[in-house]
């Protein structure tokens, strides 16, 4: 134990536990964020043992973790559209077109599966940016925009893969989502770190900046509008490499199963406490949001909840995140005041 002459003085006038309140109110909807997913993970463990009377696996931990990416991807893009006030519906339609090309075009070649992610991820961020021109310089509401450009999406990805089928190559599949060891927890890991590094970036600081506040970015020389064009462009390529790894799981395609990821993006937004007022929130929740999503699927189903009624219990459990995240909003505000 270190002593006292050793200790480091706190600065005159720092009063270290209202710099701890402080940080603490600040990253409290991050902090929910992982405590829900803490919370849920827990509640999983428990009845996962009651149903099988051990613990979850590597088996388990593979499922989760495969199961989640895609959403995870999906989410992201949802944040940095969120992040500036605005939001993007048309990441479901994209995935429907990035896993139909990629069952339909994709064969078993390294040539060609290379070829076919960078056209892919290339369609997306090309599919952003029409989302981002069209919000930013024909001054459009984004939820308009992003409902249109959906249809069109999802037309095209019927066009492609009429019927469900295709197939996705093996060795595509190991390398996304190994179905025999958790080796896409390192595509978690990266997806953590190049948050931190787009949240130190000058676009990220940017991004934030918009979202905060339009007019004082603007005045401070930054470029709003094209911020936002990148935003959304960043999003169309998160949803297309979103779409891959559905393809990957799935090992094959459908032009309908990126559709539930619209309201599920939506809700890790949601649950990872990224503020819909904009400029507020972190990646990291939104990771957090879709673990959380994915493993509250297991819960209800180990708890023997009748799959007719898993989405009532599903709507309830988001209201109750909601009003959790509401209510540590409003204390932040009242602690800011009271400073």
């Amino acid at each position: 134990m270190a002593s006292a002459e050793h200790a480091v003085p706190a600065p005159p006038g720092v009063d270290r536990g209202a710099v701890w309140r402080h940080v603490s109110l600040q990253n409290a909807p991050l902090i929910l964020s992982l405590l829900i997913l803490l919370g849920t993970t827990g509640l999983y463990i428990v009845f996962f043992n009651s149903n099988t009377g051990g613990l979850p696996g590597s088996f388990e931990l593979t499922s989760l973790a495969n199961t989640t990416l895609p959403l995870i991807f999906a989410a992201l893009g949802q944040t940095v559209v969120v992040l500036t006030r605005g939001i993007d519906l048309s990441v479901g339609g994209m995935m429907d077109l990035s896993n139909s090309l990629a069952a339909a075009e994709m064969h078993a070649t390294l040539g060609s599966e290379l070829l076919w992610s960078a056209i892919i991820i290339a369609i997306g961020a090309a599919g952003g940016l029409l989302n981002g021109l069209l919000v930013v310089y024909a001054r459009l509401q984004p939820i308009l925009v992003t409902i249109a450009t959906l249809s069109i999406f999802q037309g095209l990805a019927i066009a492609v893969l009429p019927q469900p089928g295709g197939a996705i190559p093996s060795a595509y599949t190991s390398v996304l989502t190994n179905p025999n060891q958790p080796t896409s927890l390192a595509y978690v890991a990266f997806v953590m770190l190049a948050w931190v590094a787009f949240r130190r970036s000058s676009f990220g600081i940017a991004t934030f900046a918009v979202g905060n506040d339009q007019d004082a970015a603007r005045a401070r020389g930054i470029a709003v509008d094209r911020t936002k064009v990148l935003v959304y462009t960043l999003s169309g390529m998160l949803a297309a490499i979103a779409g891959l790894f559905l393809a990957a799981s799935a090992t094959a395609g459908d032009a309908t199963t990126g559709d539930v990821y619209i309201l599920q993006s939506i809700a890790a937004v949601v649950l990872g406490g990224i503020s819909f007022a904009g400029g507020r929130g972190s990646g990291v929740g939104a990771v957090a949001g879709a673990f959380t999503l994915t493993l509250l699927v297991n819960v209800l189903f180990f708890a023997g909840i009748n799959p007719l009624y898993q989405q009532f219990y599903q709507g309830l459990f988001l209201i109750t995140a909601i009003v959790l995240g509401a209510g540590i909003a409003r204390l932040g505000r009242v602690g800011r005041i009271g400073r």
